[in-house]
Formats: C-alpha cells, sequence, structure tokens
C-alpha cells in the first residue's frame, strides 16, 4: 500500500495509540483517578445528607439546638466535590497538554519524513485543517471525555446501588429501563449523524484548499481579472458545506430531542413511584427528596454523557484524518542501521538509470553518466526531456525505477537520506525563502552558524552591500516566500546558502534561468567560482551557462541525444547546435534593444 493509499484507522486502533502515548504519565493518571472517586464519593454524598438533615428538621421536637455538624457537613460535601474536580483537572492538564503537543511534534516531524511524492499531491490548505481538528479531538477525548464518561458511569453505579439497596427493586427496574433506552437510542443515532459530521469536515478541508490555493495564486487572479471566478468557486462549496451543515443540525435536533425526551419519561416514572411510597407511607419526605436529588443527578449527567458520547464520536472522526497520516509510511522507508555516506573524491555515476513518476509515464530511460571528482557535468535539453528529474533522483526525492547512482561507488540507496543531502548543495531555480529574517535564511545552510560566518557567505555571494544597506540589515524580513526580495537577491540568498553549507557535491538546477542576463552574469561567475575542485552537477536551459563544463549532455524525451565539450558539440552540427544558433540570435536581439534604449 502507498503512503497515499492508506485506509483510515477504526477507533479501537486510534485509542491503543493514544494510550501508548499518555501511558508513560501512568502515576498523574492514577492520581486523578484517584480525586476523580473522591469527587464523586462527595457527589452522592451530599444527597444521602441532605436526607439525614431533612428527616431531623422535620421532627424538632427532637433537637434542642440546631444540627450545626450536619449543615456544616452538608456544605464541606459539597465544596470537597468541586475541590477534587479541579485537583484532578490539575493533576491531568499536563497528561493531555503534552500528548496534546507530542501529536503536533509526531505529524509535523513526519510530514517532513514523507516523500517529494506525498507533497507534490497534497492539497497544504485541506491538510492543516485537518491536522487542527485531530489535535483538537485528542485533546477533548483526554480531557473532557475522559473525565465525563468515566466519573459519569461511577457515579450512575453508586446511585443504581444505593437506591437498589434503600428502596423497592421498581425504582432499579425503572431506572434500568430508561438508561437501556437511553444508550440504544443515543447509539444508533450518534452512528448515523458521524456520517453528516464527515462530510461536513471533508467540505470545510476542500473550502479551505481553495481558499489558500487561491490566495497563494493571488497574482495570477489577478492578471486574468478573475476575482468573480474565484469567489463563485469557493461559493459554491461554501453553500455545499452550509447545506451540510444544516443536515448535520438536524440529525443534533432528532438526537437531542429523543435523548431529552427518554430522560423525562424516566424521571416521571421514578417520581411517581416515589409520590405514590410517601403517600402510603413507605417512604418519608426525606426519602422523597433523597431520590428526586439522585434522579436528577445521574438524569443530568446522563444527559451530559449523551452530548460527550456525541462529541467524542466526532472527535474521533475529526482525529481519523489525523492517525491516517501518521499511518502513511514514507516512500523512501530506510532501516535504522544504513551507513552514512562516505564522501573521498567525490564521483557521481549515473548507471543505466531509469524512472517514471507514475508506470504509465517514463520520464528516464535508460540514462548512464558519469561526473568525475572535481568536475562539471552540464545537462541541456527542451521542457521534459527529464533534465531536472536528474537532480530529484540525485537527492534521493525519489528512488530510481531501474539502474543506479552511485557516489563513490556507494549506491545511495544503501546510506542515510540524511547524509546524502548533508553532502550536496543546491542552488534551485526558484529560491523560496522563509518568512523571516534575511539572517536566518542564509543560516539556514548551516544549523547552529555564527554571524560572521553569515556575513562572510554573504559577501562571497556579492550580496552583502546590499543588505548593509537594508535599514535593518540582516534582520530586515524577506515576507512571504521573500516577495521582499528580488529575483536576483534571492538567488544571491540561495548561493550564500550554498556557500555557508560548504558540500563536497552541487547542483545548480537552472539557478539562473529567471533572471535577466546582466544578474545571469554577475551570479555566474559566482557560481563558477563555488564550484571550483567540487563535484558538480549542472541543469541548464541557458547554453551560455554551460560553455565551460567538463562534458555537456543533450537529452531529448528522457535519453542522452548528444555528449561533449561545448567546442566538440558546435561542431558535430546536431540539436546542441542548432540550440546554440537560436539562443545566440535571441541574445543579439536582447543586445540590440538594449542598446536602442540607451541612445534614447
Amino acid at each position: 500500500m502507498s503512503s497515499s493509499e492508506s485506509s483510515p484507522p477504526d477507533n479501537a486502533s486510534v485509542l491503543r495509540d493514544l494510550w501508548r502515548v499518555i501511558s508513560r504519565f501512568r502515576g498523574r493518571i492514577l492520581l486523578a483517578l484517584a480525586f476523580l472517586i473522591l469527587a464523586k464519593l462527595a457527589v452522592v454524598s451530599v444527597p444521602l445528607a441532605l436526607k439525614r438533615i431533612v428527616d431531623e428538621l422535620s421532627r424538632p421536637e427532637q433537637f434542642t439546638t440546631l444540627p450545626i455538624v450536619l449543615l456544616v457537613g452538608y456544605a464541606l460535601l459539597r465544596f470537597a466535590s468541586t475541590l477534587f474536580n479541579e485537583l484532578r483537572d490539575l493533576a491531568f492538564s499536563r497528561v493531555t497538554q503534552y500528548t496534546v503537543a507530542t501529536y503536533a511534534l509526531n505529524t509535523f516531524t513526519h510530514l517532513h519524513a514523507l516523500g517529494a511524492r506525498f507533497h507534490s499531491s497534497r492539497r497544504l490548505g485541506g491538510l492543516l485543517p485537518d491536522i487542527d481538528r485531530g489535535t483538537s479531538g485528542i485533546a477533548f477525548l483526554l480531557g473532557v471525555g475522559l473525565f465525563t464518561i468515566v466519573p459519569t458511569l461511577l457515579e450512575i453505579g453508586m446511585v443504581t446501588a444505593i437506591i437498589s439497596a434503600r428502596y423497592s427493586g421498581w425504582f432499579t427496574a425503572a431506572l434500568a429501563v430508561t438508561f437501556m433506552i437511553y444508550c440504544g437510542f443515543t447509539l444508533v443515532f450518534t452512528a448515523r449523524r458521524a456520517i453528516f459530521q464527515r462530510r461536513v469536515n471533508r467540505l470545510d478541508s476542500n473550502a479551505k484548499s481553495i481558499m489558500a490555493d487561491s490566495l497563494i495564486n493571488h497574482d495570477t487572479v489577478k492578471y486574468f481579472t478573475n476575482e468573480k471566478l474565484e469567489s463563485s468557486r469557493f461559493q459554491h462549496i461554501m453553500d455545499n458545506w452550509a447545506e451540510a451543515v444544516v443536515g448535520n443540525q438536524k440529525a443534533l435536533f432528532i438526537l437531542h430531542i429523543g435523548q431529552s425526551g427518554i430522560i423525562a419519561m424516566g424521571v416521571a416514572s421514578v417520581m411517581l413511584l416515589a409520590g405514590q411510597s410517601v403517600m402510603t407511607g413507605a417512604m418519608t419526605v426525606g426519602d422523597l427528596i433523597l431520590v428526586n436529588a439522585y434522579v436528577i443527578q445521574i438524569c443530568l449527567p446522563l444527559n451530559a454523557l449523551g452530548f460527550v458520547y456525541r462529541e467524542a464520536k466526532d472527535a474521533l472522526v475529526n482525529a481519523e484524518k489525523l492517525f491516517q497520516l501518521l499511518r502513511q509510511r514514507p516512500e523512501i522507508d530506510e532501516p535504522a542501521n544504513m551507513p552514512a555516506l562516505r564522501v573521498s573524491r567525490g564521483e557521481v555515476v549515473f548507471n543505466d538509470v531509469s524512472f517514471g513518476y507514475t508506470p504509465e509515464r517514463p520520464i528516464l530511460k535508460n540514462v548512464s553518466f558519469r561526473i568525475p571528482a572535481g568536475g562539471t557535468v552540464a545537462v541541456v535539453g527542451g521542457s521534459g526531456s527529464g533534465k531536472s528529474t536528474l537532480a530529484r533522483l540525485l537527492l534521493r526525492l525519489y528512488d530510481v525505477s531501474d539502474g543506479h547512482i552511485d557516489i563513490d561507488h556507494q549506491d545511495i540507496r544503501g546510506v542515510t537520506t540524511r547524509s546524502l543531502r548533508e553532502a550536496i548543495g543546491v542552488v534551485p531555480q526558484e529560491t523560496l525563502l522563509f518568512n523571516d529574517t534575511i539572517a536566518y535564511n542564509i543560516a539556514y545552510g548551516r544549523s547552529g552558524a555564527t554571524h560572521e560566518q553569515i556575513v562572510a557567505a554573504a559577501r562571497a555571494a556579492h550580496i552583502h552591500e546590499l543588505i548593509d544597506s537594508l535599514p535593518q540589515q540582516y534582520d530586515t524580513p524577506v515576507g512571504e516566500r521573500g516577495v521582499m526580495l528580488s529575483g536576483g537577491e534571492k538567488q544571491r540568498i540561495a548561493l550564500a546558502r550554498a556557500i555557508l553549507k560548504n558540500p563536497p557535491l552541487l547542483i545548480f538546477d537552472e539557478a539562473t534561468s529567471a533572471l535577466d542576463t546582466q544578474s545571469e552574469r554577475a551570479i555566474l561567475s559566482e557560481l563558477n567560482r563555488l564550484s571550483e575542485n567540487r563535484t558538480t552537477l549542472v541543469i541548464a536551459h541557458r547554453l551560455s551557462t554551460v560553455v565551460d563544463a567538463d562534458e555537456i549532455l543533450v537529452m531529448e524525451r528522457g535519453r542522452i541525444v548528444e555528449r561533449g565539450t561545448h567546442m566538440r558539440l558546435l561542431a558535430q552540427g546536431g540539436m546542441y547546435a542548432r540550440l546554440w544558433q537560436l539562443q545566440e540570435r535571441s541574445a543579439e536581439v536582447e543586445d540590440a534593444e538594449k542598446n536602442l534604449q540607451v541612445v534614447h
């Protein structure tokens, strides 16, 4: 089963997973349960104390003074129930919060462990609400759910035992019938309502996905003046969501009314029995008050139990997506005892490599080449020829379908991905920056880098002067995805990152394709300097950037169709020579236009 096809976990497995996490807090759990039992003993004792007070005060001739002990004891019992409940919550709060934090961290870590195939197909706007609802569901199950369901069941059991021991079996029978009808009704209708809740969650995630996607691409929306189209798309899904919520509310209405009706019938039957017993002298007024207090005491929690059960089912539904996500296995799932990559010389060999993102669409077909230690190999070709895929395979974002890739005679599938990627520096086509400071984004190349090292890397990338001229200098925020910087500035930060990382292997993946000619020439000299004495793979669109490469590979439809040095390929007069001529003409036109602008 692929990572994207994992089935939803059942409720039992969700609860088992929860127990595995919270079991390390056994001491706190036992302490919280002790406070819970003490609180319920106090609650159950309150009606008994009240009955005693009523019966005693019903015969004032027997007393010469007010029964202060009983009255104070009654007040202390009420206080004790509140005190022990608060102590229970205090003892258990660390369990709940640390468990939620653990699941949030596990999910965050797991998302980074999942492969490029998962992240290329996921919708971030829908993923985040699933995680948020899942962690909220876990908090509910541990907090309100656990400490409402368990105490309520405990209280119902204690009250039923007291009534069974003191009064007629008809009282117990009436309560038992009420409980059975109530539980049966709640189970059936809550299961039906879960269908509505899942649909609401699905539509809510879809709405968040569309919203996030539209806002991320707000420039594109404006380019094509499609604000109304985006609003129409969002309105359509929100209309469906509103209908689903209304349907869910209707199901909840039926559930609430049914539960309240069953409880009302149970209370009526017990009070009729109690009233008849008082009339016949079998029970005192104190007994009537006791039974009434107990019936209210267990029927109100019973109603709360129904509410909590419904919410707990909703919480389980909400947690399903989170646990399903945590069950997805990484596409590249390496054993724990794999050795690290050892880079001695830095030779890279692609040996008869074939690959396709999907089986029916092969991208690379039997590709073989060698990058000598300290050498530079450039790959050129049209869009869709498979050149960027070579970089992704070398970084092991995907595994090859056939063949193998070796670094210093080590198959990269036999070493840890961490050590592999630590050995490779990447300057990508599109530099995506964190919404943080310039210093943070440069320092991302090496964890724990000092400010002096960051400045040195910026100087080497020829961006220090620009940064130093800014009011906040290295503490300048770059904005979402680096929108506060130009394309050339972002590329220089990417270059500074790679310089700071100082890796033995380099990948330039169309690192200058988004720049103008002047910016490209400025950055190209820095890239060439950085690649000195390093094994370098250059993925290029502009041929002018690869003329000094030790070997140039020309790719078409996933195959290498030409290879050689720049001069040799020009002499062959093949595909590379034709591409060179086309790009030379384009460069001449661009230079002529610039000269014309200067004249004017």
